[in-house]
Order: structure tokens, then sequence, then C-alpha cells
């Protein structure tokens, strides 16, 4: 079940799974009008739909074309349907004149509250606070009511699924919940009626679900993810009044941007073409000349915004593997190349030198532990041994134990062969076509019996002291899932995953 869902989640980007959980919910908050579970009226309800898409839409592609870049339509989709769950439908002149002020203002956040090409702030959470501040109309987050709930929580959880953000999110609902419960407690509330209330009747779900979770406005690492949402958790639950600002969840989230804003990669970075080279028949390398330096981690990806004129509905922005080392003077990522390839990846292999893509964000926690030196295996299924390049080529072996078991489909297929040779690891190859290796990797075919997959009786022969590794992998869902269990039953007690959607 759980690979069933993964496989159809995957189809999705983020960005266009997001666009659809919203339309069905503003396609559910008519109906609950409809029913007379909400009572905004539903020509104020369309007008205001229309409106809140009407103008974040047309304002972000002109905005687009006063800055000559590609106006990326399904984010200005997302920002108008969050302004239509954020302000209350109306056809008071003010609250109309609120709401376009905002959808304005939030397509202009894009680019006025900008570093380097990265927006800074979420844009619905920016419209909505400086709308705010001018006193035409004030946010209400009206989609916090309990009518809601029945598709909100199921929508919500899938974001989070497909964003790996589940843990980031139970830290902020906890954390603002345990806040707001403890002073309804305080007020003479019941427990029950304290732990409901703030679930049900504010916006703590949809915030955390749509708002607080948008990958360009978080910190790189996972941990400064959930010391963000703690944070964000507190400024959203704890009551205050400055005079000219009290507290608000678009402040609480501005708040939090900016914060996530200083922790990492700062803005865009111009990435300019230089080549590409096959590195097997199915899986290509391409390297970049950054503009400036680009900060990461070994084992972390990065995001690239790719343009291309006829969308697969995969979306602009994919992530890819770092596979050099942070103080290479190239840049350069492996992708997998077999038919078929996405429109994206169309993009990028018609690239010529001189071409230029924009990074948008460096990220990911797939990486070495911190001051260890301890010994571990790196597994690795296919496209999946991309994110262990950059951990090699920064000297890996050098300063521990490092194994790499590399399960591929055919000796023609192990990239990165001589950045493997040379990087001091012991180097195990499993290759499904009962083919041979190189002389200096060591063949996982000599196990007996050979499995079709590698289980855990295979592992445990291959690599007897699994148990005082931590263990990596690395490839497709599918792999990583069959791999993990496989790391378990051999006796691994440390395992980071890493999955390649989409390959």
């Amino acid at each position: 079940m759980i690979q069933r869902a993964d496989t159809s989640l995957n189809r999705f980007t983020m960005y266009r799974l997001v666009l659809w959980v919203l339309a069905v919910l503003a396609a559910y908050s008519l109906l609950l009008n409809v029913l007379g579970w909400l009572t905004f009226g539903i020509p104020e309800m369309l007008t205001h739909l229309v409106l809140c898409l009407g103008l974040t839409y047309v304002s972000n592609r002109g905005l687009a074309a006063l800055f000559h870049v590609r106006p990326h339509s399904e984010s200005s989709l997302i920002t108008g349907l969050l302004l239509y769950f954020l302000f209350w439908p109306s056809f008071k002149a003010l609250d109309i004149g609120g709401v376009a002020l905002a959808c304005i203002l939030a397509s202009a956040s894009k680019y006025a509250l900008a570093w380097r090409g990265r927006h800074i702030f979420n844009p619905a959470a920016a419209g909505a606070f400086v709308t705010g501040l001018t006193g035409l109309n004030i946010a209400t987050w009206w989609a916090a009511t309990p009518a809601m709930l029945f598709l909100l929580v199921p929508g919500i959880l899938l974001v989070l699924y497909r964003t790996r953000k589940m843990l980031m999110g139970a830290v902020f609902t906890v954390v603002s919940v345990s806040i707001v419960a403890t002073e309804l407690l305080r007020a003479g509330m019941s427990p029950g009626q304290a732990l409901w209330q703030p679930l049900a009747q504010r916006p703590v779900l949809f915030f955390v679900g749509f708002m607080l979770t948008e990958p360009l406005t978080l910190p790189p690492r996972r941990r400064q993810q959930l010391a963000l949402a703690a944070v964000v958790g507190v400024v959203f639950a704890v009551p205050y009044n400055l005079g000219f600002v009290a507290n608000s969840p678009e402040l609480a989230l501005l708040v939090g941007n900016l914060l996530a804003f200083l922790a990492g990669q700062r803005g865009g970075i111009r990435l300019n073409f230089q080549e590409s080279r096959p590195m097997t028949p199915t899986t290509t390398e391409f390297s970049f000349l950054p503009d400036r330096a680009v900060r990461f981690v070994p084992g972390q990806y990065i995001e690239l915004h790719l343009p291309h004129g006829r969308s697969d509905g995969k979306g602009l922005r994919r992530v890819f593997s770092l596979t050099s080392a942070p103080d290479a003077q190239d840049v350069t990522i492996g992708v997998g190349t077999a038919e078929p390839v996405s429109a994206a990846k169309r993009a990028l292999l018609a690239l010529r030198p001189g071409d230029s893509v924009t990074a948008t964000t460096v990220g990911g926690d797939f990486v070495l532990p911190d001051g260890s030196r301890g010994p571990v295996l790196l597994v690795a299924a296919g496209i999946g041994i991309t994110p262990y390049l950059a951990q090699l080529a920064a000297g890996a072996a050098r300063n521990r134990d490092v194994v790499l078991l590399y399960l591929a489909k055919s000796a023609a297929e192990l990239a990165y062969a001589d950045a493997l040779e040379q990087s001091g690891a012991r180097v195990i190859a499993r290759l499904s076509d009962g083919s041979a290796p190189p002389p200096f990797m060591e063949d996982a075919s000599t196990v007996s019996p050979p499995p079709e997959r590698i289980d855990g009786a295979a592992l445990k022969e291959l690599v007897p002291d699994i148990a005082a590794r931590e263990v990596f992998i690395s490839g497709s869902p599918a792999s990583v899932r069959s791999l993990r269990a496989a790391a378990r039953s051999a006796g691994a007690r440390r395992i980071r995953t890493d999955s390649f959607s989409g390959y």
C-alpha cells in the first residue's frame, strides 16, 4: 500500500499536488456554503475566488514580463487560493479593495522582497500582513472552521507526506496547540475543548500544511527545520501586542521566513552551463560554473529552475544530487536520462555552452555524521550513486572506513567508475545481469545463492560488520524500501535513506 501511495503521489510535483488539494478544498467550501454549513453566500464566494485567482495570476505575469523572467503560473495560482482562504468573502468595497491589494502585493513580494532572484517571504503571508497594516482588510483565516476539517485534514496529510515534512508539521502542531490549550485551560475550559478549539477553530492545521512547510522558504537542514517549527509555533501561539502589530499567523510565518533565509543559501544562484558527458547509456553528468560559491554539505541536493515550452505536468523545478566536492570550481550533477525523460530533463539536455539556469534551493540531510569517523556502509541503487560522489570527492574514505555497495543492471551502467576507484573506498558491485564489474570492485554475485535482490542474509555475508556501521541507502523509492528492510534484517541499527522520485 505504501509503495502504491508513493508511486501515485510521485506523479505530482509538490506544486501540482498543493494546487490540486487547495482547488478541491475551494470546491468543498462552496459545497459547504450550499449545504448551509458556511454562510458567506455563493455569489460572494465565487467573486472572491475569481478575484484572488485572477489578480494573482495576471499581476504575476505582468511583473514577470517587467523583470524579464518566465512566470511560474502554478505558484501564482497557489498564492491566489491561499488568499481565498485567508480573507473573508465580501461585497463591501473596502474588503474587496483590501483583497485586491493583498493579491498584488503577494505577487510583488516575489520580486521586491527577494535577494538574488529568490523570494524571502511567503507571498500570501506577505500580502496579507502588509494589507493588514493599511487597515483596508485583515486576514481572518476562515478555513479554520470545523466544517472544513473533513477534507482539510487528509489534504494536509497528503501534502506533508509528499514533502516529507510530517515531523516538522508535528513539532509545530504540538508546540502551538500546547501553548493555546494551556491558556484555555487557565480560562476554565475543559481539557477536551482546550485541545479541540485550536485544532478546529484556529488556523493551526491550514498554516502548517500549506504555509510553514513551503520548501522555498525553509532552511536547508532537517534539524534547522524542526527548530524553526518550534520557534514559529511559539510566535504563532503566544499573544502579544506591540502597538502597531499584534500576533497573527502571517506575522509568525514572516518571522520564520526571515530566520530560514538567514540560515540557508541566500538567494538564487546563476549556473552557467559548461558541458555534459554521458556516464553510462542511461546517465549523464552536467557541469556548470556558478556566478558565486554554492554552499553545501556533501550529500545534499540542488534544485534547478528549468523553464521549458511544453510542460508535461512535472514542474519547472527539479532536484538533483550534487556530485562535485564543495571546494570544486565547477558544480556537477548526475542525472538519469533513460527514455522517457521529463520535459525539464529535455530542457537540461538541450543546454548549450554559455546557457544558464538558476539554482533556487540547496538542502537535504543525506550527509555523513558531523564530527564522527565511525565506519559507514553506502548502498546505491542505479542513479542513487550520485549523492555519494560529493562525499567521496571530499575525502570521506580517507577519514573513515567506507564500504560502498553499488547495485546496477550491468557493468555498462556503473557510473563514475574512475572516481570510485580513486576514492579509496571498498567498492562492491551487484550486477543483475550477472556480468563482471571492473577489477577494482568486488563482485557481489559471489554470495550464495546470488539473489535477484539483495536480502538481509546476502547483505550480512557481504558486510559482516554491518551492525557497527551507519548505513546510507539511495535509489528509487521501491529500491530504498527493499534495501532498508534488508539492512534491518542484516542487523543495521542506524539507517538513513534518500529516495529519487521520478527516475
